[in-house]
């Protein structure tokens, strides 16, 4: 292994608190009811293949992609469907969930549930991409976005690196590192067949140094099965390490330019989790219906802490009573971590293939002090690993310049939060950014349909 690497732009380092990072994986037992959003990716939401009174089985196919960019969802338990409706998600907003009432545990035919690590992995790169399809694999490192796509990069564009992020950089989290110590062999056979289907590329799996036995874990599965190729990189600690521009310029040294896309420089990047979802696609023809969450935060004790083996659709109440329940002094509830996570505004709300926590923070951790006036520091520039001028967008968004935001390249913040973790004037800084992106990207939006419908104009007229 290289000497530890890092992000050349920004970047903060906030506590580690990975209180839970000893408490190995336990399966959840399923819940009486679950229920399953067709939004369980990046795209447009899948379309349902059953109907009420239908009979299915776990790991049988219960929605179909909606779009190019879309996923196949499946059936989480054995049972029968209920309802198929609107019901509240994560964020309170309604979202097509398909009910059912859990008879059991019986698994669709041609799926391997067996321990058996298989290593050949088929020689036909669309025959791989077909399986991680039919098995609804989609990034679990936060974006979720359809993996079959994301490795099927346009014609004329070729992967030079495919990064395996192991970082977890969030505060709290410690999903990735359980899969990292108990699934190292199965995760560097995901990445090989990554690599297979991208051409062959050099491959990283960086993990963040505070992570030594996932490293040694890591390191000793490459070591024992010998594939060619691919290396482990040490990351230096330092918040936001897991983001993909930011893994790309550790690894690689280059810099995605504004508004474009790994690919650009030869990169591809997936989480170890994905990883971990491919090889059971296409070594085991196992759909995407479990991943592994954290129950974690600063106000309940270690011993309630646990990372699950969870399967979508199970509700998050569910989760929370079998770890004994919400704590009375938690303030807030977030899914995902302290930095980058969203709170919870309906505990009722069920899991999706990129559930990563239940975070249970108290008032003294949510608790926001009083905003003054900005000193000038220019701190929040320093530690914006997307080299912006936070500060400078702050003014702009108040001032309602959109054609200024979009200059300084608001569209570019990926909402890490490093500029109000760094603002000793307590400014708002990211709430008026986020803002400030989704106005700017409004007008993006606008320009290239404008553009797209004046082309099909055109078109016409030549027709004429």
């Amino acid at each position: 292994m290289s000497k530890k690497i890092t992000f050349a732009i920004g970047g903060i380092h906030p506590a580690d608190s990975k209180f839970a990072s000893h408490r190995p994986i336990e399966v959840l037992p399923l819940p009486p009811v679950m229920y399953v959003s067709m939004a369980q990716h990046l795209g447009a939401p899948a379309k349902p293949t059953v109907a009420v009174g239908d009979k299915v089985k776990t790991g049988q196919v219960i929605a179909e992609p909606g779009g190019f960019i879309s996923a196949f969802v499946h059936s989480p338990a054995s049972g029968t469907v209920k309802s198929i409706g609107p019901r509240k998600d994560l964020a309170g907003n309604d979202m097509t969930h398909i009910e059912i009432a859990v008879e059991g545990d019986e698994w669709a035919e041609g799926i391997d549930l067996s321990d058996t690590l298989v290593t050949q992995i088929p020689e036909d790169r669309l025959e791989i991409l077909k399986k991680i399809q039919n098995c609804g694999v989609v990034g679990l490192g936060g974006a979720t976005f359809p993996t079959h796509v994301k490795l099927n990069p346009a014609p004329g564009s070729i992967a030079e690196c495919l990064i395996i992020n192991g970082a977890e950089c969030e505060p709290f989290l410690t999903s990735d590192c359980r899969i990292m110590l108990e699934r190292p062999r199965e995760i560097i056979v995901g990445a090989a067949i990554m690599q297979k289907v991208l051409g062959g590329c050099r491959c990283v799996i960086g993990i963040e140094e505070n992570k030594p036995e996932a490293i040694r874990a890591m390191s000793e599965a490459l070591a024992e099965l010998g594939y060619a190729g691919i290396g482990i990189s040490v990351l230096k600690k330092k918040y936001p390490q897991g983001g993909e521009k930011q893994l790309i310029s550790a690894v690689m040294g280059r810099e995605v330019a504004s508004g474009g896309l790994p690919i650009s420089v030869g990169a591809v990047v997936q989480n170890v989790a994905t990883a971990l979802a491919v090889y059971d696609a296409v070594q085991k023809n196992r759909p995407l219906l479990t991943n592994t969450l954290t129950v974690t935060g600063d106000c309940i004790p270690e011993d309630r802490m646990h990372n699950y083996l969870f399967r979508i659709g199970m509700p998050l109440s569910y989760i929370a009573e079998q770890a004994g329940g919400v704590p009375e002094n938690a303030a807030k509830i977030v899914s995902g971590g302290p930095m980058m996570g969203k709170a919870v505004a309906n505990l009722d709300a069920c899991t999706v293939k990129g559930s990563s926590s239940i975070l249970y923070l108290s008032a003294k951790a949510t608790k926001r002090k009083a905003a003054q006036n900005c000193i000038r520091c220019g701190r929040c520039a320093d530690a914006c690993p997307m080299g912006l001028e936070p500060f400078l967008l702050n003014r702009l968004y108040k001032a309602g310049d959109v054609d200024g935001l979009e200059k300084n390249a608001a569209q570019d913040c990926i909402e890490c939060g490093c500029c109000l973790y760094s603002c000793p004037a307590h400014i708002p800084l990211l709430d008026s950014i986020r803002m400030a992106k989704g106005q700017v990207m409004g007008v993006i939006r606008a320009r290239a349909a404008a553009a797209k419908a004046a082309a099909e104009a055109a078109k016409v007229e030549e027709k004429k």
